[in-house]
């Protein structure tokens, strides 16, 4: 039988149950109700939060007290209405474990009238204080009983009548039960000519019901402590008396720590964080706490907000001391780079090239200047040799220009008067 191992079972102080009201106006009955029970001081407080402006559902909250002055709080959630009814959620905690003595938190929102309609299972349709009788059609029984054991909220109970009982047999188990089972027991009758088919809806899931007898149902997920023997009685005698092996079978599951639903977990945490209906100890209890929490935030701001002036101001001293170091004339030498690393590579990878060009500088030709400088010694001889070369040339050339005149000035015709 599958189970749900990861699953967070239910708290011990925690009762749930998901129903559906049939018709309309769900919310005046709950109003109604709530105010007579606040009238016969059943109910200590009640109210109906303003809902936020992107839910369709309505909260309704109350509170009240139990045998031995244990504060009860609950909270039930009507869903939108959809299918001619509207579908409910009902969570309640206590401040100690639950009793199944205690009064149904149903019993507080709902009125207990027989022609009340808010009583059925979601799973199935079908009532919680009635007897329903399995259908005719074997497909039909089918859908019931595979419906019953997959529903993860209601207890579900398939009672075999070995002959057709009379009015005597024809009690509802919900009124024999303690008062806080009565609300959340869906009670199946399957006629005698029934039994087969029974079994064979309920084969699939390890479950079998005997003749003459009844079986709880495990439910999904299935409590990890379920066996189908612990919650099988074998002869259920239909005469009117009480059926003391059935309710304790019953009682006996409920006790289980059966798996929570998220459907559940979400309701509870509703219930927990979204509570508004407050004592006056319990909003200064809650105020205090509020100051607290601004009291630690606060100091921890103030802590890091001086952590981050003392990190800044060792900042500051680190740059004063690195510019005062890059003002003094040792400061301005670069460090050198790490022997093996990238920069110091590359420096001697340009001074290599910077060789090899050297090496490679072309030689000057006769006659020519060289790119290159040369000695002292040569540079002066060389202009020595200039000079010389330059006088006979000047010389010779003026010589040449002295001889051309003379030359002319005899070819020229005389003018002078004589």
């Amino acid at each position: 039988m599958p189970t749900s191992p990861t699953a967070r079972p239910v708290p011990p102080t925690v009762w749930l149950a998901r129903g559906r009201h049939l018709g309309s106006a769900a919310e005046d009955v709950v109003r109604r109700t709530l105010r007579r029970r606040r009238d016969a001081l059943a109910v200590d407080d009640h109210q109906e939060p303003q809902r936020p402006e992107d839910s369709p559902d309505l909260v309704f909250e109350a509170r009240w007290r139990v045998p031995e002055d244990v504060t009860v709080r609950a909270q039930l959630t009507l869903g939108p209405a959809s299918g001619g009814g509207q579908e409910w959620t009902l969570v309640a905690e206590a401040e100690e474990p639950w009793d199944m003595d205690w009064p149904s938190p149903a019993a507080m929102f709902w009125p207990l009238d027989e022609d009340a309609t808010w009583d059925r299972d979601t799973a199935t349709g079908l009532r919680f204080r009635g007897i329903n009788p399995l259908p005719e059609d074997d497909r039909d029984v089918r859908r019931v009983l595979r419906s019953a054991v997959r529903s993860p909220w209601n207890v579900h109970v398939v009672v075999h009548e070995a002959m057709t009982p009379d009015h005597r047999g024809r009690v509802p188990l919900a009124g024999m039960l303690p008062p806080s089972l009565r609300h959340c027991l869906v009670e199946h009758r399957a006629a005698p000519h029934q039994l087969r088919v029974v079994n064979w809806a309920l084969r699939d899931f390890g479950v079998e019901v005997p003749r003459g007898g009844a079986v709880v149902l495990p439910g999904s997920p299935v409590p990890p402590d379920y066996e189908v023997r612990d919650f099988s009685v074998r002869t259920v005698f239909l005469d009117g008396s009480r059926p003391k092996e059935l309710i304790a079978a019953v009682t006996g599951f409920s006790a289980l720590a059966r798996p929570l639903s998220q459907d559940g977990e979400r309701a509870l945490t509703a219930l927990r964080e979204q509570w508004r209906l407050l004592t006056l100890e319990e909003e200064l209890e809650r105020e205090r706490a509020l100051v607290t929490m601004y009291r630690e935030a606060l100091e921890a701001m103030t802590k890091s907000r001086d952590l981050y002036r003392e990190a800044a101001e060792r900042a500051n001293e680190a740059l004063a001391a690195y510019g005062v170091t890059a003002g003094s004339p040792t400061g301005r030498t670069q460090p050198a780079a790490p022997a093996g690393s990238p920069l110091r590579q590359l420096t001697r990878t340009l001074e290599r090239l910077k060789d090899t060009a050297k090496g490679l500088r072309p030689i000057s030709a006769p006659g020519t200047a060289e790119a290159g400088p040369r000695r002292a010694g040569e540079d002066g001889g060389d202009r020595g040799d200039a000079g010389d070369r330059g006088d006979a040339g000047d010389r010779g050339e003026a010589g040449d220009r002295g001889e051309a005149g003379e030359a002319g000035d005899g070819d020229r015709p005389d003018t002078s008067g004589g």
